[in-house]
């Protein structure tokens, strides 16, 4: 684990961001840069240690941000719902190319990059390796990102040999736990008798806990070079929503209720190969079951019930 060193995390009050960076934050000196939008999430970062500082990363304007960090964890996203690709790009692509000019001193660089630059597939137990194809996945939360966030490893792979600054491009799958993430909604959903919709029966994931997303995040960083090292960010086991549904409810001491509503162009599976991650990390620590059980604890302890652990 990375200790004494000066690390800018953005987007520093985001549901992977935050808990990355307060994992930093206890053996270094961390600053975090983001809107803040909502003023409560300056202060919670400043509860646990780590420094604020307001900026857009989109704008290129870092009149109040350092220089000197060391390493830069590049985790803020526009995920906007709407179809503005200029402010789309200008944001993911363009902003990070800013990002890590400005950074250009620091020793590495880790990029966040998404599952979602993979071109879908017809079979959805597909594995994607970091060679597989990329494209548009029509990703329905956000049209623009899967566009943009190909754009935005195009301008760090330049970046990466412009500027002299080592980077590693993460693309991650489905991250979660007790912060936030996909897993964690549909828990939320379970919890209050809702159902799930998704888009494919199954709909695989490679899901990584909150957990393993923290420790792994020194060593991604000291594996940036020039060019970029691109590498699939992602748990070691394949799972679909109906498994971890059906466990979730188990979990819960009810049945989850999950309807398939096939979409067009959207990945029909999203399972990863983590070959080269695990080659760079180890492998990841928390398993799928134990990562909900844990989830589920936190967000709805009131709902947990007792079961076997598998």
């Amino acid at each position: 684990m990375l200790s004494g060193e000066k690390i800018l995390v953005t987007g520093a009050a985001g549901q992977i961001a935050f808990p990355i960076a307060r994992e930093l934050g206890a053996d270094n000196e961390v600053w975090g840069l983001a809107r803040f939008s909502k003023p409560e999430d300056r202060q919670r970062l400043v509860d646990v240690g780590i420094t604020p500082v307001k900026g857009d990363v989109g704008s290129g304007e870092f009149a109040d941000l350092p220089t000197d960090f060391t390493y830069v964890v590049h985790l803020a996203a526009n995920q906007a719902p709407g179809w503005n690709y200029d402010t789309a790009l200008r944001d993911n692509a363009e902003g990070t190319g800013l990002l890590l000019q400005h950074c250009r001193n620091a020793r590495g660089a880790l990029v966040m990059s998404t599952h979602s630059v993979y071109r879908p597939q017809d079979d959805p137990m597909y594995v994607f390796t970091e060679e597989s194809p990329l494209g548009e996945c029509n990703s329905t939360h956000s049209p623009t990102y899967s566009v943009s966030k190909i754009g935005q490893e195009a301008t760090a792979r330049l970046a990466a040999r412009a500027f002299g600054v080592p980077v590693t491009i993460a693309r991650m799958n489905a991250s979660y736990g007790p912060n936030g993430g996909l897993p964690a909604l549909h828990v939320d959903a379970i919890a209050a008798g809702r159902q799930i919709t998704t888009r494919w029966d199954p709909c695989m994931y490679s899901p990584i806990f909150e957990d393993d997303i923290n420790s792994q995040v020194s060593s991604l960083l000291q594996a940036a070079t020039v060019p970029a090292t691109i590498v699939n960010w992602a748990g070691d086991e394949p799972v679909s929503v109906q498994e971890w549904a059906a466990y979730a409810g188990e979990l819960m001491g009810v049945d989850a209720n999950v309807a398939v509503v096939p979409i067009e162009g959207t990945l029909r599976g999203s399972i990863a190969d983590t070959s080269r991650r695990m080659s760079i990390t180890g492998p990841c620590t928390v398993n799928w079951r134990e990562g909900l059980r844990r989830t589920v604890e936190i967000r709805h302890p009131d709902k947990l019930v007792e079961i076997a652990r598998s």
